[in-house]
């Protein structure tokens, strides 16, 4: 049986650092994320050594390591190559913060390498590549946390537990949101490789294809399927987990969506930026969400969040704080964190690999939450809604099982 909230067999005992050997660690991928991580590396109590820093643009591992070197007493070593590191037995886990497109690859061929694995969200890039990192899991008995920080956080595991003692009630629905003010994206245009950055490893696992300008960096995320998974799998995820966390629910029975793109009509965004969805549970149980990319207004009160509703009252919940309201809309309980979420979920991840914990974001939970974004994406792109096997979480749609999951550049799909 695999770790990670579902016990440990004795064979998983074997992976264990000791409770006080110093866990060698890589970072891969040192873009926007990089920074939330320095502050957990940098902790004595977590006893981590930085092996490697990893990106295949050469002035990011020159940024990164530079940013690391000014505040430990040690160099990590800068390489362009993932595969490198995998062969390094002084590697005992590695942090993925890669392009969607990476996660799931990428978190395979570690396990396959030996290494424990803490993977960014979306833990996957379509349904079939979270079905397969269970499978890995299962097989290969490695840690893997997702990075759903919410779920390391005191204050947010408190009220949940409450939420699910029925201190709102019974709940019935629940409103996952998300408002961004993005801008104009530039229309893609082939354009030379940019100086330091190994095109072809960026791909990786993907089809590949000639460069774009500006591909490489943030816009991968709304240029067509190829690398990301729009504002569903960027920033939704965490919601949608929220939601399905507080209401204790699986797999949706059915999915309903609405969805295109409303703004810069004639810029390089090639998806939807407003998108409004239905999510179907047995039961009679709903999560609704809400998501403007490119509209920054507060339907909520807030930016982002999850609103629970139950028989009694209701509950928002963001990652690192909460409100409660009675049925008739009176606030009556508040909190919010002073401990960082991100900190606490890197901890988790470190003890769980010393045996001293198990992670509070298993893959088997959170391929659930990133399922409900590859859901309403498939839905948007067949133009379909569609009834889903509540058990398993296939869909019950010959041409939207046809994006269930993608095809791969010859070699590189993981393989058991």
């Amino acid at each position: 049986m695999a770790m990670g909230g579902l016990g440990m067999s004795a064979k998983s005992y074997k992976n264990i650092v000791g409770s006080n050997e110093r866990v060698g660690v890589a970072i891969i991928g040192l873009g926007r994320r990089l920074e939330a991580f320095v502050e957990p590396i940098m902790d004595k109590e977590n006893n981590v050594h930085l092996v490697y820093l990893c990106d295949v643009m050469k002035s990011q591992r020159i940024q990164g390591g530079e940013r690391f070197s000014n505040v430990l007493s040690y160099t990590p070593r800068l390489e362009n190559d993932l595969r490198k590191i995998h062969e390094d037995k002084a590697v005992d886990a590695i942090i993925h913060l890669t392009p969607d497109h990476w996660h799931a690859p990428g978190a395979c061929y570690a396990m396959q390498a030996g290494k424990h694995v803490y993977v960014e969200k979306p833990c996957s890039h379509n349904p079939r590549e979270g079905k397969m990192l269970l499978e890995f899991q299962n097989k290969y008995n490695k840690v893997i946390q997702v990075g759903n920080q919410a779920r390391s956080s005191d204050t947010m595991i408190e009220i949940v537990k409450e939420i699910h003692n029925g201190l709102i009630g019974e709940t019935y629905e629940a409103i996952a949101f998300y408002s961004n003010s993005r801008g104009e994206v530039p229309v893609q245009q082939p354009a030379p490789i940019p100086e330091g950055l190994d095109w072809d490893l960026f791909q990786g696992p993907a089809p590949r294809r000639e460069y774009t300008h500006n591909t490489w960096d943030y816009n991968w995320h709304w240029y067509d399927w190829t690398y990301g998974t729009a504002e569903s799998g960027n920033n939704m995820i965490h919601r949608y987990d929220l939601a399905r966390w507080a209401m204790q629910l699986d797999f949706p029975e059915q999915v309903k969506v609405e969805a295109k793109k409303s703004h810069f009509l004639d810029d390089g965004w090639t998806m939807y930026d407003t998108m409004n969805s239905i999510f179907r549970f047995p039961g009679n149980k709903i999560i609704k969400g809400d998501c403007k990319s490119r509209n920054g207004y507060n339907t909520y009160g807030h930016s982002n969040g999850a609103i629970i509703f139950g028989t009694k009252g209701s509950a928002y919940l963001s990652i690192d704080r909460y409100k409660i309201y009675d049925r008739g809309g009176k606030l009556i309980k508040q909190d919010a964190s002073t401990l960082n979420p991100v900190n606490l979920h890197f901890t988790n991840f470190i003890d769980s690999i010393r045996g001293k914990a198990t992670v509070n974001s298993p893959v088997i939970e959170a391929e659930k939450s990133t399922l409900l974004c590859h859901l309403a994406n498939i839905s948007y792109r067949t133009g379909e809604d569609f009834d889903v096997d509540s058990e398993t979480g296939k869909i019950y749609n010959r041409d939207a099982m046809k994006l269930w999951g993608r095809e791969y550049e010859p070699g590189w799909e993981p393989k058991l």
